[in-house]
Parts: C-alpha cells; structure tokens; sequence
C-alpha cells in the first residue's frame, strides 16, 4: 500500500511539473502582443501651444492633449524634420532626408514624385505583417498616396496631386477616399476627427487585426483658420514677445539678416512685415497683424486640434481598446512665432524645428514623466517598428529608444540626435552640396546639419566660411547666445563637430567627404 501511495504522488509530481513546463514553453512561444497604433500628427506646431509644456501663455488651454501627457511620456524635445514634407518622408521611411531614396520636387509647387520601388515605405510593412494600415488627413509626399500598397483605407487631402487645391487647408477641401477624388465640405480638423472615430470603432477595418491610423491634421498651417465656434474666443488675451524679435545678435549666420518677419507699430507693438495670415481660405491678407492678435489666431486653430484628440480618446475607450493601444501625439516640426525674427519653420532653434512629442501605452510607458533626451524621426519609427514586432528589410537611421520610455529620467543616455536639414533636396540629390539657390530653397535657410548631445546643441550650416553654433540649452532654452566662438568652450566645439561627421557617416550621407570648412576651421 505505501509503495502505491508513494507512485502515485510520484506520478502527480510528475505530472504537476510537465504541465509547468508546458505552460512554460507555450508561453515562450506565445505570439507577441501586438498593440494598435494611433499616430496623431498635427502641422506646423510650436511646442509653446500645449498646456503640459509649461512654456505657453497661461490662457492657452489644451485639456484633452494634456491628459494624454498626464498619462504618459512627454518628451521636452523631439526633431521630426526641418519642415514639412522632409519630416513626413522621413516618418514614411525611417530615413533622415538624406538617406531618402528617388523623392523630389517635380512640377508645380507642392508637387512631388517618389519611386515605390527605390523609396518603400514602413505601413506597407505592417500591412504586410498583419496589421491593418489606414491614413486620414494632409498628404504631402509625393503624388502618389499608396492607397492599396502601404495603406488599406485612406481618406487624405492630396496636395502634390492637387496643387490647384493646395491652399484650401480648412474648407472646401478635395479629398481622395480610397482612391476615389472627390469635393468635400466642412471644416478639416472636425472632417478628419469624426473619421478618425468612426475607424476606431470598427468601420472600415478588419475587426481581428491591429491596425496602425496616422491621422493627420492640417492644423495649424497657416492660413490658421480656426473653427468658426473659436474664431475670436481668445481675443484680447496678451502674449509674451520674445526678446529677439526684432532681428539675431551679430554672432548669428549671416542668413538671418535676411529671415526678419516683424516690424514695431507706431503704438510699440510687434507685427507682421510679411507671410502675412488671413482668417479664413479667402478674404484680405493682414500683412500687418499685431502679434499679439496672431498668437491668439494660432492657439484658437488649436482648440479644434485638441477637441479632435478628445474625440479619437473616447472613441478608443467606448469601444474598449484604449489599454491596448499606443497613441503618439506629435507635430511635422514646429514653428517661430518671433523667436530669432521668425515667422516660419525649417531654422535650427527649437522654436522653429523642435515638435511637441508624447507617448501613452497603458502599463508599458510610465505616466506623467517627462524626458530630457531628444528623439528624431527614424527613432519613433523604430520605436512603432520594435513595438509592433515588425521587421524592415532595410536600413533605417532610427535608435533604439526603449530604454527611454521603460525609465524616462535616466542619466546614463548617451546617444546623439542628429537631423539633417537639406532644403527642396532627397537622396542622391544630396550627395554633392549645392552652390546655388538649391542650398537655400527653403525658406532661405541653407542645408545644416544639427547634433543635440546632452545639453548641448551643435549646428553646421552647410555655407563656406560660416559661423558654426553651440548653444547650451539648460542655460539658454531661447537660444540666444552662440558659444561657438568662446574660448572656453573650443575642446567642446571640436568634440561636437567630431560626433556629427559620425553621425552623418552612420547615416550614410555622402556630403560628409565635402563639408564646407567653417569659419573656425
């Protein structure tokens, strides 16, 4: 009897462990979660526009967009790209601007053309990996919008198609649904968010994949028009003037002589010499807008913006899939509102290139935490990739920024951030830098590259004999003073000029062996 007894609890040990060791083994062949992905991508944002950034008037209000930091990961700074379609390129890609294969500019403004063969892009990845692939909003990289290639529902406004409809931003917009062109009323912001919603919850997908939605607004690209129920909400609201407005100090590049958007009033008031903004698509231009009235105009374009993020929020939560999916809130780049004369982007400040950047995923990214440690383009994407357990079949530029969002305030984060910046030019087009007006056909700010490393912010402009520029952006956020030519601070220039050539060669930029000498050089 003993001996049965004894067999018997054998034999359920036994069994007990094989079924341990079973699960075991299931589990570690259990298929990856594999969240959703909502990409919120907003146009031409000053960071300075959000609540949560702390660095806005006090009557800027965007309570939907701050919850969302609230719940996750706000990034101090991040660098998408110098303007608008070099960012999205490089988003579609993995790829600094540089590195982006075929793209161009071809015809009439904003026309563009790239090679699907020669330029893939990543959402053809996750449709082809499982993931159900779905884009709403601006286009604006190339003629062709992938409908049926990287996307599986697209409604989007496709400027370079459409040029004769390139300015209709907020009315009257032609749409292109699934291939199919077709003129559509509304106000664009709301358009693009109750559609944005209704994919969410179920319409036009396969309810038993993930999905990936890039939803992008055209707001707050100028001409800024607010909707109707925000047009002149926050009139009369003071915004602070920044104190360079009025033109750079003299150890600034010769460029900014030329970039000066602001005149004084006979009242002592800032306002636009020129770019000047109207208040809808049609109507007279204010050339001379007073700056305080257009900082007012810019943050009531943005309450719809933030009225939408409140939208796709509740949608995700009233249909349960809020805990499973990664939300990405984010700009193209951002936007001067005065800071160093500007009234425009692509500029190497912070306030004209840096993007607002949060990240919420429930229970993977901490909540509330901010992170000191820049991030560009090819790093989100790597990070969407990583996330998503899709693999790209070529080489992207992006770091492995995982260790961020697991502990945001770590100190021990030493990778550089480069972004490139080479005007109306991709690819091969880059290989040689220009001596024309190629180098500064944006804007008339010329091909740089720009390294953030630690606190410091070094930038190369790619000009012969130009002044290079050192900030350090702890003791000098607004950027006003260039320590490039401080003695004390020469062995630090040397070290930083040393990383951007690494950086550029690791990112396989060809104009690395023909860098313009500098004036310190």
């Amino acid at each position: 009897m003993m001996k049965r007894r004894l067999s018997l609890a054998l034999w359920l040990t036994s069994f007990v462990l094989c079924l341990v060791s079973n699960a075991s083994r299931a589990a570690d062949t259990a298929p990856p979660v594999r969240p959703n992905i909502l990409f919120i991508y907003a146009d031409d944002q000053p960071y300075k526009t959000l609540g949560c950034y702390g660095e806005n008037p006090s009557w800027v209000k965007t309570p939907n967009i701050d919850r969302l930091a609230s719940q996750g990961v706000r990034f101090e700074r991040s660098y998408l790209g110098a303007w608008c379609m070099p960012s999205r390129a490089s988003l579609l890609t993995g790829r600094l601007q540089h590195g982006v294969m075929s793209m161009s500019m071809a015809g009439k403004y904003p026309g563009s053309t790239y090679d699907p063969v020669q330029c893939p892009f990543v959402p053809a990845q996750f449709r082809a990996q499982g993931y159900q692939t779905a884009q709403i909003g601006k286009w604006h990289t190339g003629t062709d919008a992938g409908f049926g290639r990287d996307w599986d529902f697209q409604i989007v406004w496709n400027r370079p198609a459409h040029p004769e409809n390139a300015g209709s931003y907020y009315t009257d917009q032609l749409l292109t649904f699934n291939g199919v062109d077709k003129p559509t009323a509304g106000y664009s912001t709301d358009n693009y968010s109750q559609w944005a919603s209704e994919y969410i919850q179920g319409q036009h997908r396969d309810p038993n994949k993930p999905w990936y939605l890039w939803l992008c607004y055209g707001a707050i690209h100028g001409p800024t028009t607010p909707a109707d129920r925000h047009l002149g909400t926050l009139q009369g609201n003071a915004a602070p003037v920044p104190v360079d407005i009025f033109g750079p100090s003299p150890d600034k590049p010769a460029y900014l002589q030329n970039t000066k958007a602001w005149m004084l009033t006979a009242e002592g008031r800032p306002a636009l010499i020129k770019k000047g903004r109207q208040a809808g698509n049609s109507g007279s231009v204010e050339p001379d807008k007073d700056y305080d009235a257009w900082v007012q105009q810019v943050n009531e374009c943005m309450l719809a913006v933030d009225e939408g993020v409140g939208k796709v929020l509740a949608a995700l939560e009233a249909s349960g899939q809020l805990e499973n999916t990664l939300i990405v809130y984010t700009a193209d780049q951002g936007y001067g509102l005065g800071e160093h004369g500007f009234n425009q982007k692509v500029a190497p400040y912070d306030a004209t290139v840096s993007s607002p950047l949060i990240i919420r995923w429930a229970g993977k990214v901490p909540e509330g935490k901010v992170c000191r440690h820049p991030v560009n383009a090819p790093d989100l994407i790597d990070y969407f990739c990583r996330t998503a357990h899709v693999t790209i079949p070529w080489k992207m530029h992006g770091r492995d920024i995982r260790p961020l969002l697991e502990n945001p305030e770590r100190t021990d984060w030493d990778s550089p951030t480069l972004m490139t910046h080479t005007a109306r030019s991709y690819g091969a087009e880059t290989d040689t830098i220009p001596t024309d007006e190629k180098l500064t056909a944006a804007s008339g700010v010329p091909w740089y590259a720009m390294l953030r490393s630690g606190k410091y912010k070094y930038v190369r402009n790619l000009v012969p004999g130009e002044t290079e520029e050192l900030y350090d952006l702890e003791g000098d956020p607004d950027e006003l003073t260039n320590l490039a030519s401080q003695p004390e601070h020469a062995s630090r220039l040397v070290e930083l000029r040393r990383m951007t050539i690494d950086e550029l060669r690791r990112t396989d930029a060809k104009f690395v062996d023909a860098l313009p000498r500098t004036k310190a050089e």
